[in-house]
């Protein structure tokens, strides 16, 4: 795909302040109901509302991601054609912001800009700002997500796009900094108003509009045959990326990615390739006994930050763990290891407390911060645990989870991070039946604790397509695991 080469140097300058960043890793305890999880978050939204020194259009929206900017100084408009009529009526370019509830980076970038009056009184001055969920509006995401990998390399969210009053795209990136954010803004306008760039700048805007419309349309070739070729080469590309200290297929930051290495075990299973079970088994190992995985709560998070598969970011996501069901049931028909089948039970046993709406269906995901700090449900101090457990649990816990006086894990996109946090994880496995029976009382006291904790934001919305993947889960779990 060409990139206008207006795009291509105001991305060069982008990459030149440093402004970009892409977002883009057993028993069940009890915890309290979703439903008093709801009813609460419920409450304490409307305490909040009465104390906003701001209130934009987004108040009237129904999706969760859109009421969390409703008190921004910002003044968002929902997607549609309220929005683009002002922008042509002002004459002034869209600045289209895309995310989703539970998404960190997106909570980053509101508290660092869209929480903060001098950038909202920047936006308001020079720019039309529309807010959109990707969840709610995955068709309007998909376009300018092409749009942002096609023209930076990368994508993520939050997405951060620049377009003209007819919705075509000319500078996108994902997260950045205030400073940069604004320096970017400033470039923007400028441009905009520049007799003699914004002709250029529309230009580009129209050619890459007309190229994203092409993409969109995608021809079939006609003359293309299907060959088990095909499958054989994806299988070997899917190989080589494999990591066989930790497990997983790329680099870091590690998403688990189930399509790859569902695809891999079948084959293997069926040509009996023993080295390509072995990477697939062992993924699925390192992945359960990681940091990536809720070893409390059960679930697993969305990726790892890094390859050992120890740092999540923390957010839960239904279509995330629904896929995970299919491959470690797979893994355990094929390996026959009642591990792989416990942690299916388990990952249901979570959707199931979590995650199920009371009138039936599930919701699409959980947030990976609570009281303004990534990963505070979920972490544990060294002296918190010594505090709450006897000698001998502490010492149970402390080696079988890894915990230290340090800590493994620090928000650093926080201003004031917690200290010493640990994320749990397995270190040593290998306990006696006595260190068993001190561990589930460990777990029990611990449970306690959490249960009191302030719990991550529910998003509470249930899309047909995430459901319909986790209905199959289902229904193969019921008779498979």
């Amino acid at each position: 795909m060409r990139i206008p080469p207006l795009i291509c140097a105001a991305w060069m300058v982008a990459v030149w302040i440093g402004c970009q960043k892409t977002e883009e890793a057993i028993e069940t305890p009890s915890t309290p109901s979703t439903k008093a999880n709801l009813e609460t978050n419920a409450t304490q939204q409307t305490k909040v509302a009465h104390k906003q020194k701001h209130t934009n259009r987004l108040i009237k929206e129904k999706s969760p991601y859109l009421l969390q900017h409703a008190h921004n100084p910002v003044d968002w408009y929902p997607w549609g054609k309220e929005a683009f009529e002002a922008a042509k009526k002002a004459d002034k370019p869209i600045f289209l912001s895309i995310g989703y509830s539970t998404c960190h980076w997106c909570h980053v970038m509101e508290r660092e800009s869209f929480e903060d009056e001098e950038v909202g009184a920047l936006l308001n001055k020079h720019f039309i700002c529309v807010k959109l969920d990707r969840e709610e509006r995955p068709d309007i995401d998909k376009i300018y997500m092409t749009f942002v990998q096609a023209s930076t390399g990368g994508g993520g969210w939050p997405m951060s796009v620049f377009m003209t009053p007819e919705q075509k795209p000319f500078f996108g990136g994902t997260y950045f900094r205030k400073p940069d954010f604004m320096n970017l803004c400033k470039r923007v306008d400028e441009l905009w108003n520049d007799k003699e760039m914004r002709p250029k700048l529309e230009g580009d805007a129209n050619r890459m509009a007309t190229e994203l419309a092409k993409i969109s349309v995608g021809t079939p070739d006609p003359n293309a045959k299907l060959h088990s070729g095909m499958i054989t080469n994806a299988i070997a590309r899917i190989k080589d990326t494999y990591d066989p200290r930790f497990g997983g297929f790329g680099r870091a930051p590690k998403f688990p990615r189930p399509s790859e290495p569902v695809l891999v075990l079948t084959q293997a299973a069926r040509a009996k390739d023993q080295d390509g079970i072995g990477m697939v088994t062992h993924t699925c190992d390192q992945m359960a006994g990681g940091g990536i995985y809720d070893q409390l709560g059960g679930g697993f998070a969305r990726y790892s930050v890094d390859e050992r598969w120890l740092v999540p970011h923390f957010e839960k996501m239904l279509y995330d763990n629904a896929q995970l069901i299919h491959l470690y049931l797979d893994t355990y028909l094929v390996s026959g290891e009642t591990r792989h089948a416990a942690v299916v039970r388990d990952v249901m046993r979570y959707l199931a407390r979590d995650m199920t709406h009371p009138d039936g269906g599930w919701y699409s995901a959980e947030d990976a911060d609570s009281e303004g700090h990534e990963g505070k449900f979920y972490c544990w101090t060294k002296v918190e645990l010594d505090e709450l457990l006897t000698a001998e649990e502490a010492a149970v816990v402390i080696r079988h989870y890894g915990i230290t006086e340090e800590g493994n894990f620090e928000d650093h996109s926080h201003p004031e991070p917690l200290k010493n946090q640990n994320v749990l994880s397995i270190v040593d496995p290998k306990l006696t039946n006595s260190e068993q029976t001190l561990l589930a009382s460990a777990r029990k006291k611990m449970d306690a604790v959490r249960a009191k904790r302030v719990r991550p934001h529910l998003d509470d919305k249930v899309l047909s397509s995430w459901n319909g993947l986790m209905l199959g889960a289902v229904a193969r779990a019921a008779d498979e695991a």
